[in-house]
């Protein structure tokens, strides 16, 4: 075992000494006395499953190096395979020494819904064990049942992956309470409130994969960051990315040739888990918008589990790095490995924290939920009506006469009523309203 030990530090050595990498003949020359070619390949082999070396390029013109001082950090956070490995290092050189390739759309086209899968069934079956809830329930409900939870961590974590500095209790309390925080740039401010609208239309509308979801996505996302006229559009104009040698397609007629091919691919595979992955590949690989295509793939990338009450991916955790990597690998590569595994750690992740936020709540309301949206909508009307009791009392059974079934009339007056009573300006978000439309009308309320 020591012998071992001692050898693979000397095949450690040796490669320190070649910055571009050695060949297995150049490790092989410094060993002394050398092993056999088979019992040095098999050493190598098991040192870059380790992750304590690095292979790159075909097994004829293979080198092996160390892995750089980021992928050792972040392997202490996110468990890479080898082919991850090697993506990593391979996206991290310089510029100049990769070389510029265009959008390849034999990728796109390759694939076959429900045949082909960047997830393999062993990970699919694993991923769905960790992000199932409780109990057959319609679309959306876990979600529902986290809202408060989800709103504030993909806010914050898809905002922070883009490199926006609000903390998680700024971005809290700019969410609960429209309390911006001080001294960070408008632009942040606003990327973080896209977030809420844009989270808060996956909910309500359970959004499904298609064209009208996302571009209502992007125009969320995009509002008061981009023009108007770019807001919720396919590009016209060429984009560029930065930091790497991807080019992506330029024609107008293309991209969205490939925007629609991307949503009936997406549209038509079965698996939650596998449609998730495909929309967070393959939106940001086109670039369809001008701007925020990765916001979109992240929360694209939510509408399958939500729909199938699986546990969000909020992102939690992620290394920005690390996810811009994943995401050049494919670009530059088309290589999925690296990306992948970021998914597969995250999603395992967010699983685990909303396991345990789960834990923390009782039972929903079946009725609250029901008339989830007209309780919404009613307290909103109250609110910015400025109306004091009398007149709210009114609203309240007007509606109720109305939109409500006669046995659930006096209990939806009631539930009204208290929820009216416990407004205050930390939770008036839930109901689309601002601080100030919850001061104006607090002064006159008598609830």
């Amino acid at each position: 075992m020591a012998k071992r030990v001692l050898q693979n530090r000397i095949i450690l050595d040796i490669v320190s000494r070649f910055p571009d990498g050695a060949s297995i003949e150049e490790i092989f020359i410094g060993l002394a006395p050398p092993p056999s070619r088979r019992s040095l390949q098999y050493r190598l082999s098991a040192l870059v499953k380790k992750g304590d070396l690095v292979a790159q390029g075909k097994t004829w013109g293979r080198k092996y190096l160390l892995p750089t001082k980021e992928a050792l950090a972040i392997r202490g956070v996110i468990p890479l395979s080898s082919t991850a490995e090697s993506i990593q290092l391979e996206v991290t050189r310089p510029m100049q020494a990769r070389r510029y390739v265009s959008y390849n759309r034999e990728f796109l086209d390759q694939y076959r819904p429900n045949e082909t899968f960047y997830l393999s069934s062993t990970v699919r079956d694993r991923l769905f064990e960790l992000g199932k809830t409780d109990g057959e329930r319609p679309a959306g409900t876990y979600a529902r049942q986290i809202f408060s939870r989800l709103l504030i961590d993909l806010s914050w974590n898809s905002s922070r992956l883009e490199g926006n500095t609000y903390s998680l209790l700024e971005t809290k309390k700019l969410i609960e309470s429209g309390q911006a925080a001080e001294g960070k740039d408008h632009r942040e401010t606003q990327m973080i409130l896209n977030h809420k609208a844009a989270i808060e239309f996956l909910i309500e509308a359970e959004a499904q994969v298609n064209r009208y979801s996302i571009l209502s996505i992007h125009a969320l996302l995009s509002d008061n960051l981009l023009h108007d006229q770019a807001c919720g559009s396919l590009r016209s104009i060429p984009v560029g990315i930065g930091g790497s040698v991807y080019l992506p397609l330029e024609i107008p007629q293309l991209i969205r040739e490939c925007f629609e091919q991307i949503l009936e691919c997406a549209g038509a595979i079965k698996d939650p888990l596998e449609q998730a992955f495909f929309l967070m590949v393959h939106l940001p690989y086109l670039q369809p918008f001008e701007d925020v295509n990765k916001r979109v793939s992240r929360l694209a990338a939510n509408m399958p589990l939500i729909r199938a009450n699986l546990r969000p991916l909020s992102f939690v955790d992620v290394p920005e790095q690390i996810y811009i990597n994943g995401l050049v690998g494919f670009y530059e590569l088309n290589r999925i490995e690296l990306l992948r595994d970021v998914f597969i750690w995250a999603y395992e992740r967010s699983c685990a924290r909303y396991a345990a936020t789960r834990t923390t709540l009782g039972e929903p309301d079946l009725f609250r939920m029901r008339y989830r949206v007209l309780r919404k909508e009613t307290v909103a009307l109250v609110v910015r009506g400025v109306l004091n009791k009398k007149l709210a009392a009114e609203l309240i059974q007007q509606r109720a006469t109305e939109f409500v079934p006669l046995q659930d009339r006096e209990q939806f007056v009631r539930v009204i009523e208290t929820e009216l009573a416990s407004l205050h300006d930390g939770n008036c978000a839930r109901y689309g309203l601002t601080p100030s439309e919850f001061e104006r009308w607090s002064i006159n309320r008598n609830f």
